[in-house]
C-alpha cells in the first residue's frame, strides 16, 4: 500500500552571489585583476570607469557598500512581469549551482619553454642508433621525471613495451639502451635511477687530470654511503688523504646538480613569480595604517546604454525576439549588479581583516623585528572581525602586504603561542627564530644535538622538550647534527 508523507527538512545553500564572493575573496590581486577584465569582457552590461579617488574607496562604511552593491536597475515598466507572463518557469530558471572547489584557470600566468622531454628527443634522434633501439630509448625518455631521474624499474619499462609498443625486448637490452644512450644525453646526469648515479654521471663527463675531480669520483662510486653520512673520517682513513684533500674533492661534488631537469620547463610550461601585493601598511607618528592595494579597489557602474535598451523593449510585448533579447539584457544587468556588491563586499572583507591583523601585530609593523611578531591565529582574527575562521583563511590565503620593512607573506605572521619561565605567552616563531640563530653561530666541526639546543634555548627562557626542538628543526627544514658537520 502506498502512503504519503509530508516532511519538512531544513538546510543550508549557498547562493550565487555567496559563492562569486568567496571565490573573490581568496584570488590575489593578479588572480583577482584578471577575473575583473575577464568579467568585463563576458558582461557587456559592467563598466569599469576611471577612479580619481580610489582613497576614499578604502574607508567607505558598510552602509555605503550595501547601498551601492543593491542598487536597483530602474525602467518604466515591471520586467519580471513582461519577461515571464507566458513562459514556462523551468525555461528561464537559473542554477545556482558552482564548483566551490574548481581552481581559478592560472592559464594566463603561464609561459612556454622547451621542455626537457623535447630536449632530449631532439638529441636521441639526431644521434646514430638504429630504429628498434631508437624506440626504446624515447620510451624511457617519456619516463622520466621532472627532474630527469628514471624513477621506474626497467623490468616495468619491458612490460610496458611489450604490452603498450608491441616491442618484445629484455631487461639487460633496455638496460643497454638507458646507459650507452639515454644517459650519454646532455645534461649529463639525465636518465639517472638515484642520486648516486646522477652525481657520478656527471663527475665522468669532466674529462679531468685534477686529484680533487678523481677523488670525488672515488667517493661517488665507492664511499656514498659514508659522504651521505658525512663520515667524513672513515673516507679520510679509506684513501690516506689530508682534511685539505677532501674538502676540494667536497667542492667539485657541491658543483653538481641533483635535480638536472631543473633547468627546463615542465610541459613546456613554468609559473610566474611575480609577487603583487594586496595590501599597503604604513607607519606614521607610530601609527600603523593599512589599506588595499589601488589595484583591488576597482570603480564598476551598470551599463547606462544597457539599461536605456531594455526600457525600449517596453514597446513591444509580443515579438519573440524582443523577449529573448529582454531577457538577455535582463540577465546581464542583474548579473553586473551582483558583481558590483560582490567587489564591494571583497574590498571591505579584506579591509577589515587586514586592519585587525595590523591591530594585534602592531609592535612588529613599528619595528619591522620578527621577534616582535606576537601569537595569533585565524580565530583571533575571527573574533575581532565577526567574520567565520573559513573567511579569514581566504583572505589571508596567497595575500601579500607591502610593509616598510619589506614585503610580507601574511600566513607568517600567524603562529601559535608557548608560555615562557616568566609566564608570559610568545609566539611560536620567535622561539624558532633563536633556534636558527644558535644553529647558524654553532661550530660547524661540532655542531648541536638537539639536547644541547634544549639547553642553550632553556638559558634564554624556554623550557621547551627535545622532541618539541626536533619537530621545530624539521619545520625550519634543519638536518639533524651528524648532517651539518662541516670540515
Amino acid at each position: 500500500m502506498l502512503k504519503q508523507n509530508l516532511q519538512m527538512r531544513l538546510g543550508q545553500k549557498l547562493a550565487p552571489q555567496q559563492i562569486q564572493l568567496m571565490k573573490l575573496i581568496q584570488l590575489h590581486t593578479l588572480e583577482f585583476e584578471e577575473e575583473l577584465e575577464r568579467e568585463l569582457e563576458e558582461n557587456p552590461a559592467l563598466e569599469k570607469v576611471a577612479d580619481e579617488n580610489s582613497e576614499e574607496e578604502y574607508s567607505k562604511t558598510d552602509e555605503e557598500y550595501e547601498s551601492e552593491g543593491n542598487e536597483s536597475i530602474e525602467t518604466d515598466f515591471d520586467v519580471d512581469e513582461y519577461l515571464y507572463d507566458d513562459e514556462p518557469s523551468y525555461k528561464t530558471a537559473s542554477s545556482n549551482y558552482s564548483a566551490d572547489d574548481e581552481e581559478f584557470d592560472n592559464q594566463s600566468l603561464l609561459t612556454e619553454g622547451q621542455s626537457l622531454y623535447d630536449y632530449l628527443l631532439e638529441q636521441i634522434r639526431l644521434s646514430n642508433i638504429d630504429d628498434e633501439d631508437l624506440k626504446i630509448a624515447e620510451y624511457i625518455i617519456g619516463n622520466l621525471d621532472t627532474d630527469g631521474y628514471l624513477r621506474r624499474e626497467i623490468k616495468s619499462i619491458v612490460d610496458d613495451l611489450a604490452f603498450s609498443q608491441g616491442i618484445y625486448t629484455t631487461i639487460e637490452k633496455v638496460t643497454d639502451v638507458l646507459e650507452n644512450y639515454v644517459q650519454k644525453l646532455d645534461p649529463p646526469g639525465v636518465g639517472a635511477r638515484d642520486l648516486r648515479e646522477c652525481l657520478l654521471l656527471q663527475i665522468e663527463k669532466k674529462v679531468s687530470s685534477d686529484s680533487a675531480v678523481i677523488l670525488a669520483g672515488n667517493i661517488l662510486r665507492n664511499q656514498f654511503d659514508a659522504l651521505a653520512n658525512k663520515h667524513y673520517n672513515k673516507i679520510l682513513q679509506k684513501y690516506d688523504i689530508e682534511e685539505e684533500d677532501l674538502k676540494e674533492a667536497l667542492d667539485e661534488i657541491s658543483r653538481l646538480s641533483p635535480k638536472v631537469g631543473g633547468n627546463f620547463d615542465t610541459q613546456t610550461i613554468t609559473i610566474n613569480q611575480e609577487i603583487i601585493p594586496d595590501f599597503v601598511i604604513q607607519v606614521k607618528d607610530n601609527q600603523v595604517i593599512p589599506s588595499l592595494n589601488n589595484k583591488n579597489a576597482p570603480t564598476l557602474r551598470v551599463s547606462d546604454e544597457y539599461k536605456e535598451i531594455l526600457s525600449t523593449y517596453s514597446h513591444d510585448k509580443k515579438s519573440t525576439e524582443h523577449k529573448q533579447a529582454a531577457l538577455f539584457i535582463k540577465q546581464k544587468l542583474d548579473a553586473a549588479k551582483w558583481y558590483i556588491d560582490a567587489i564591494n563586499q571583497r574590498q571591505n572583507t579584506l579591509l577589515q581583516t587586514i586592519t585587525a591583523i595590523v591591530k594585534l601585530q602592531k609592535d612588529y609593523f613599528i619595528s619591522g623585528d620578527e621577534k616582535n611578531i606576537k601569537p595569533m591565529i585565524l580565530k583571533d582574527v575571527a573574533d575581532i572581525t565577526g567574520f567565520d575562521i573559513s573567511t579569514i583563511s581566504r583572505v589571508v590565503k596567497s595575500k601579500y602586504a607591502d610593509t616598510p620593512n619589506g614585503i610580507v607573506y601574511l600566513k607568517n605572521l600567524f603562529s601559535d603561542s608557548l608560555t615562557n619561565d616568566e609566564g608570559e605567552e610568545v609566539s611560536t616563531k620567535e622561539i624558532k627564530m633563536h633556534l636558527q640563530e644558535a644553529i647558524d653561530k654553532e661550530n660547524k666541526r661540532k655542531p648541536y644535538t638537539d639536547d644541547a639546543l634544549v639547553g642553550i634555548l632553556k638559558e634564554k627562557g624556554y623550557n621547551i622538550a627535545r622532541r618539541t626542538i626536533a619537530k621545530y628543526r624539521e619545520q625550519l627544514n634543519i638536518p639533524v647534527a651528524r648532517l651539518r658537520k662541516e670540515l
